[in-house]
């Protein structure tokens, strides 16, 4: 683990609690955000989480809040709004293997939205997580990406799969419905 690293990384978790949002470690540097508006962000993933829970075998739980995601070596650590994990590999201390996910799941916040359309389909192949699914609130869609290949800047996912709230999205091997997802309207309220 590098120095610099690891001074990034004590230093976002000394903010735990402190400030507003949440904090990340990418090789650019600390990524902040404020998840803004926090209600609608937060009841997506709820609801994403709960129609996960619906459809998931016995073993395989989906997640939210901590612990982070972390790779000593690639000097990233990110905090899925919720992971798709065996409950096996939630045993133990510390931060979960990234590549122990199944799959990840965000809701794009109306702060920092380049943090989940750009900087989490960079880093989360590179963690090699399989699955990585974004729902924005913004626009009332979403996409599934999938198949890490190799390429000149590094692990990508060679598939995307668009949808819109309404449809039925699968993430992994689970479908579930996206009807009656919050959004967010103009002046930042949910509708």
């Amino acid at each position: 683990m590098s120095h610099q690293y690891r001074t990034m990384r004590d230093f976002v978790w000394s903010l735990d609690d402190t400030l507003p949002g949440k904090f990340e470690v990418t090789r650019e540097g600390i990524v902040h955000d404020l998840m803004a508006p926090v209600r609608q962000h937060q009841r997506t993933a709820l609801y994403v989480r709960e129609r996960l829970d619906q459809t998931l075998p016995e073993g395989i739980v989906a997640h939210m809040g901590l612990p982070d995601i972390e790779d000593f070596f690639e000097g990233v650590m990110r905090r899925p709004d919720v992971m798709v994990v065996a409950e096996a590999d939630m045993e133990g201390d510390g931060a979960f293997d990234p590549r122990t996910l199944v799959a990840a799941v965000e809701i794009v916040s109306r702060s920092n939205p380049e943090n989940d359309w750009v900087g989490k389909i960079r880093d989360y192949p590179l963690l090699g997580i399989p699955v990585y699914a974004i729902f924005d609130p913004r626009t009332g869609s979403g996409a599934v990406f999938t198949d890490i290949h190799p390429t000149p800047a590094g692990p990508r996912y060679a598939t995307r799969k668009d949808f819109v709230y309404g449809e039925e999205v699968t993430i992994a091997e689970w479908t579930i419905p996206t009807d009656g997802l919050p959004r967010y309207a103009d002046d930042g309220t949910a509708y």
